[in-house]
């Protein structure tokens, strides 16, 4: 790789909010500034593109154009399949500045103006497209046929770049795995599948339930719901978070807050009850992690944030591409919910000026991805080569305070390094002890142990974390973890989710220096239950000490993870526990990046439920969506020298100036 003209460890250092630019040359600032518009806009809508089966896909063509005429020739081709509507606006297209989103429209005529032909197109089964929708699985041969498509007109150049967020993002990870040729560059924003069992769908075995509050918003917006406007009414009236009280579970085909719209409800308990990493999750668009030696050899970046589903698909994908491609492969991470690049808030925590994209890495996110077709597309000298491959925020160090919003004034900035996880970070145990007390110190005693009853009628609620799509039922973000009305499920508001019985924590002594940890977070447990399956999970939260703005101090969420515990051995073949005997689980939170100030204490909270995040193991043994009792289980977490439960923290090295 390139060296970048500033040096090499002034990039891994911190890049400290907008101001950062102007330490930039003048050069590199000349080549970051988006460039000016060149042509004109002609459309052609619904242009329908013949897939291999024969089912036509209505897709929307925006070309450059002068005096209101296409200009005649070849161009580069973006291209962005969706099942949101072709001609509706993506809520992320916005920036900084301006908080109404851009049209697809105006977004086709920011790049259309500068050299490429934009190309949008409806998934299979959605709005003008033909088919029938079927969530994920027809990506990879639509997105793959469509590319060829588009290498054969007049208009293509012969290069292809696609680009997207979320399922705009799986649906360019599904069709890389059968790598078309003309395919050229890809910019992957928060999605594209490294494998949908462990984030996006399930996680560690457990259903993520934003998957049913997906299922009735979109099916609201399904070709048949919108002709049928008796259904349309009848489906509108379904009250979504009342079929989320534990006492309606389980639902069964028929009977469920989508069962109006059975093409919707069929797929949901599909992923739902496929419960062992099966042929169903080996499809391509669902696993690319099973094909990276077949994917797409271009270059890419994978983007995604702390409080985003994906953060996990992103470092993946990044690791297991740059390995075996010659790329480049690039990785952005920022501490935003789903799309929300352009925020400087998750939840009720503000990270500053210095946490978005916006006048950091680019003028914009619009600029931000001309840049990268710009080299990629167009072989323009702009430096994008030169850039470190890992660019993310690490939160933290800000004030602490409440600022006007009535957020936390959390802080963060950018750091870029040259691989992921950063280089030089050390991977240190942190022991948990019966006292509750975290440290890195072995324990010394022969036995100990922890023990709580998990009632999956009254399961441990949400609050915040990396969810999107889960409205009107739970929210993604930062958030003291405190119960109250905003969250589904409290039952007592104003108490601290460490004072439930059912969650166990463990924490350090107030820090005397900074701690900064950046990377996958991994918890280890020896465990035992009195029932034949559970749930185990672990929270990684920022203590905050009492405060004039926060007299209780602020517990902020980072990231967690969950463990079924059938799944302890193998994620194909699941085995039961049995009474008495103690085994063995690893919990894989998603990756996060936070830096500890002093009197801070790291805290990590265990239990067996994040609901309604994710669906309520019964303790039974029985298969996933179809069990049928809900007994408590006694569930206990080992802690001695024979049996150390620990986390797993990535400590990262001190940044440039650090002086702790």
């Amino acid at each position: 790789m390139t060296d970048h003209p500033l040096s090499r460890r002034a990039f891994t250092g911190l890049v400290a909010g907008a101001a950062s630019a102007s330490l930039l040359p003048p050069s590199l600032r000349a080549r970051l500034a988006a460039r000016q518009p060149e042509y004109e806009v002609a459309v052609e809508r619904d242009v329908m593109v013949t897939m291999r089966d024969g089912i036509r896909l209505a897709t929307d063509v925006y070309r450059p154009a002068r005096d209101g005429a296409p200009v005649p020739g070849g161009f580069p081709v973006l291209l962005e399949r969706t099942p949101y509507g072709k001609h509706l606006p993506s809520r992320s297209e916005r920036t900084a500045v301006r908080v109404e989103p851009y049209g697809r429209a105006e977004i086709a005529a920011y790049f259309v103006t500068r050299g490429y032909v934009v190309v949008y197109q409806d998934a299979r089964g959605t709005y003008a497209s033909e088919g029938g929708f079927t969530k994920y699985l027809s990506e990879a041969a639509d997105g793959a046929d469509t590319v060829r498509w588009l290498t054969r007109q007049a208009w293509c150049n012969g290069k292809v770049g696609t680009m997207g967020l979320s399922y705009a993002a799986h649906t360019q990870g599904a069709l890389a795995c059968l790598a078309p040729g003309g395919l050229a560059a890809m910019f992957l924003d928060s999605g594209g599948f490294s494998n949908a069992y462990q984030g996006g769908i399930r996680q560690g075995g457990a259903f993520e339930m934003k998957q049913a509050t997906w299922a009735h918003r979109n099916a609201l917006a399904s070709k048949e719901v919108q002709a049928d406007p008796a259904l349309r009414e009848r489906l509108a009236a379904v009250d979504v978070r009342d079929w989320f009280r534990p006492e309606r579970f389980p639902w069964r085909p028929g009977h469920s807050p989508v069962s109006l719209v059975p093409a919707y409800e069929e797929y949901l308990f599909e992923q739902w009850t496929h419960g062992a990493f099966d042929g169903y999750w080996k499809q391509k668009g669902l696993w690319a992690g099973g094909c990276y030696d077949d994917y797409a050899d271009v270059p890419m970046v994978h983007l995604s944030s702390w409080y985003d589903p994906y953060p996990r698909t992103a470092a993946e994908n990044y690791l297991g591409l740059k390995a075996r491609k010659r790329g480049p492969v690039r990785l952005i991470m920022g501490p935003w919910t789903h799309g929300d690049r352009s925020l400087t808030y998750a939840g009720d925590v503000d990270f500053g000026p210095a946490s978005t994209i916006d006048g950091d890495l680019a003028e914009d996110f619009r600029a931000l991805r001309l840049r990268w077709f710009d080299r990629w597309l167009r072989g323009m000298d702009n430096g994008v080569e030169a850039d470190p491959p890992v660019r993310l925020v690490v939160m933290g160090g800000g004030s602490g305070r409440k600022n006007a919003a009535g957020r936390l004034e959390h802080g963060g900035a950018w750091r870029w390094a040259w691989d992921w996880p950063v280089p030089g970070t050390r991977l240190i145990r942190y022991h948990f002890r019966a006292d509750g007390s975290l440290t890195q110190a072995t324990p010394a005693d022969e036995e100990g142990s922890r023990t709580w009853r998990y009632d999956p009628r009254d399961p441990v609620p949400t609050i915040g974390g990396a969810i999107t799509s889960g409205r009107p039922v739970m929210e993604g973000g930062a958030y003291d973890q405190r119960e109250g009305p905003r969250f589904f499920g409290s039952t007592v508001p104003g108490r601290a989710l460490a004072d439930r019985p059912d969650v166990l924590v463990f924490q350090t002594p107030p820090l005397t220096e900074p701690v900064e940890l950046i990377g996958p977070i991994e918890v280890r447990l020896w465990v035992s239950s009195d029932c034949p399956d559970t749930d185990f999970t672990a929270k990684l939260i920022d203590v905050y000490p009492p405060s004039a703005d926060w007299p209780d101090g602020f517990a902020m969420n980072l990231t967690d993870g969950i463990i079924g515990a059938r799944y302890r051995e193998s994620w194909e073949r699941p085995v039961w526990m049995k009474t008495g005997r103690v085994y063995r689980v690893t919990i894989e939170a998603f990756p996060t990046a936070n830096r500890f100030m002093s009197g801070h204490r790291i805290r990590v909270d265990l239990s067996s439920s994040n609901f309604p995040r994710f669906d309520r193991n019964p303790n039974t043994g029985e298969p996933e969506g179809r069990w049928t009792t809900t007994p408590v289980a006694s569930n206990t977490v080992w802690l001695s020298r024979r049996r150390p439960s620990h986390v797993v923290l990535p400590v990262a090295p001190p940044r440039e100036g650090d002086r702790g």
